[in-house]
C-alpha cells in the first residue's frame, strides 16, 4: 500500500514508540501497534487512473460534494465553485482537477468551524492554489476543518501541474474547494460521491 510522504514521519515515530513500549509491556505496545495501523490507513495514497482529456475537470479530494455555487474570487474572478468534504474515512490526498502552470499561491489563516458549512470557505484557515489553464484560470482552495490541523500544501509559483496529479494533502478530515471557468457544464450534484483525480466534475462547454 502505498503511502503519502506527508504522514511518512509520524508512522517512523509511532512504531518506534510501538517498539519501545514492547520492552515495557505489552499493554501500551499494542495500543500504540494499533494507533500506529489506524495512522498507517489514514495515510493510503491509491493510485488513481483516470482517461484525462482537454476540457475535462477532476475531483481535486476524496469526499462528497457539498456545494455547487456561482462564486467569485481576485485570481479565477467568476467561476463556478463546487464544494468537496472530506470526512476521517477519506483519502485526504489532493489532485490537480487539470493541467495548468501555478500562478497564485496565498495562505489565509482562519476558524476552524465545521468544513462542510458554506462559511468554511470565508472564515476558516485555508490555503488558495491557483492553476493558469488554456481555458481560463482554475482555483483549488484546501480549507481546514473542525479536526483538521494541518493543510499542506508543496507547490511553487510557475510549476507546471499535470491532470491528476498530487499536490499537497489537508490532515484529519476537511474540505476543499474549486474554482472553474463559469461556462463549465457541471457533472456531478450535491450529495454525490467523487474521488480524487478519477471522478469527472465538469467539463467546458462545446
Amino acid at each position: 500500500m502505498k503511502l503519502a510522504r506527508d504522514g511518512i514521519p509520524t508512522i517512523m515515530f509511532l512504531l518506534l514508540c510501538t517498539c519501545a513500549f514492547a520492552f515495557i509491556s505489552w499493554i501500551p505496545a499494542l495500543i500504540m501497534l494499533a494507533l500506529s495501523l489506524i495512522v498507517i490507513w489514514f495515510f493510503r495514497d491509491p493510485e488513481r487512473k483516470a482517461e484525462y482529456k482537454d476540457g475535462h475537470f477532476f475531483s481535486p479530494a476524496d469526499g462528497k460534494v457539498v456545494e455547487i455555487a456561482e462564486a467569485s474570487h481576485e485570481f479565477t474572478g467568476k467561476a463556478m465553485k463546487i464544494g468537496i468534504f472530506m470526512n476521517l474515512f477519506s483519502v485526504h490526498v489532493n489532485r490537480a482537477p487539470c493541467t495548468g502552470r501555478v500562478d497564485y499561491l496565498e495562505y489565509v489563516p482562519g476558524k476552524k468551524i465545521a468544513a462542510f458549512s458554506p462559511k468554511a470557505s470565508e472564515i476558516n484557515e485555508r490555503f488558495y492554489t491557483g492553476l493558469s489553464t488554456q481555458w481560463g484560470p482554475v482555483m483549488m482552495t484546501q480549507i481546514a476543518g473542525l479536526v483538521a490541523r494541518r493543510i499542506v500544501c508543496r507547490l511553487k509559483r510557475g510549476e507546471i501541474l499535470e491532470s491528476g496529479q498530487r499536490y499537497g494533502m489537508i490532515k484529519l478530515g476537511s474540505r476543499v474547494d474549486v474554482y472553474l471557468p463559469p461556462d463549465i457544464v457541471v457533472k456531478v450534484k450535491t450529495g454525490d460521491k467523487v474521488k480524487a483525480g478519477e471522478s469527472l466534475i465538469g467539463v467546458i462547454a462545446q
